[in-house]
């Protein structure tokens, strides 16, 4: 930018340049960034950003995520996986004594949950199974197998 453009140029011959005689302008009165905020700033941090210094909970040293990591699913949706009407489909003309196999394991899916109904004999494997899963599955004539 031309220095004819600047801000300063309307300022020239005016001593203090809008900063005033007396508090005078110095360079960082305040402290620079976020000091002073369990000091001479406290009011702001209080104020304005309740809860930023100190800890809560409990340290856990080595943390890995992804062994919580549980997605799920429920048993209304499990067809969906395998082709949706068409494994219905298939799964419900299947002779007696044969039942098809969904891994949900192999989708990325741990957990299967008891939402639903399902009234054809299918073998589920995974992970965890909530009790009112395994309950409905081995009513209509399935099975849970676990898997590590």
């Amino acid at each position: 930018m031309p220095t004819r453009l600047h801000k300063n140029r309307k300022k020239r011959g005016h001593v203090s340049a809008g900063h005033g005689r007396i508090g005078k302008h110095r360079c960082h009165p305040g402290g620079r960034g976020n000091a002073g905020g369990q000091h001479h700033h406290r009011t702001l941090m209080d104020k304005y950003h309740p809860g930023y210094f100190g800890k809560v909970g409990m340290r856990q040293f080595h943390v890995l995520k992804n062994r919580k990591f549980t997605s799920t699913i429920n048993i209304d949706k499990i067809f969906s996986l395998e082709g949706g009407a068409e494994a219905y489909a298939a799964a419900k003309s299947a002779e007696s004594g044969k039942a098809p196999v969904i891994d949900l394991v192999q989708h990325g899916i741990f957990k299967l949950l008891g939402n639903g109904q399902i009234s054809v004999p299918v073998i589920v494997k995974a992970k965890y199974f909530t009790k009112l899963a395994e309950k409905k599955i081995v009513a209509a004539g399935g099975a849970c197998l676990l898997t590590a």
